[in-house]
């Protein structure tokens, strides 16, 4: 009987963390979940139509918005107010691109960006996201990049001068 009553406890416990598993991971892809419906608010693109290029902005008030390249995110946080009115930068609390190797979500803060490159995104020339500078450098070397930067180094300008190449 204790031998019984023992492996009852195992399985619970067993089955507990398979649980708590399952909702965690549930809870954190509700963060990350695009919509059919969603559009880019810079080009007004559908965003589930480029999976490897998404990148999102989360706000205080948990609104959520979602891009089809880290260009166009960029381009929102320089002019928040037109594309959300009545929001600032400040507000804004997380953001995240998609790594172009892992195509997976990665800190758009701590992330390196290939610009120049000869693979263009969906809105044409684009920063390439990685989540660590070798894969950044490999990239370069493999697609004719022009130079890695990093999120405090890109500027209005930069973004305006990738729409020019296009």
């Amino acid at each position: 009987m204790l031998k019984v009553h023992r492996y009852f406890h195992l399985i619970c416990c067993l089955w507990m963390l398979i649980l708590l598993l399952v909702l965690d991971s549930s809870f954190a892809g509700q963060r990350t979940t695009i919509q059919k419906k969603d559009r880019c608010p810079v080009c007004g693109m559908f965003v589930y139509k480029y999976p490897k290029w998404v990148a999102q902005i989360y706000f205080q008030d948990d609104s959520t918005y979602f891009y089809d390249g880290a260009k166009d995110m960029f381009k929102h946080i320089f002019d928040t107010g037109k594309y959300s009115p009545g929001k600032t930068a400040d507000m804004i609390t997380e953001i995240y691109v998609t790594d172009y190797y892992e195509v997976e979500l990665i800190d758009a803060k701590s992330a390196f960006y290939v610009i120049g490159s000869d693979v263009l995104g969906p809105m044409g020339h684009e920063l390439l996201p990685f989540k660590d500078q070798e894969a950044a450098q490999e990239f370069m070397e493999d697609h004719k990049g022009k130079s890695i930067i990093q999120f405090q180094e890109v500027t209005p300008e930069l973004i305006e001068s990738l729409d020019r190449r296009s």
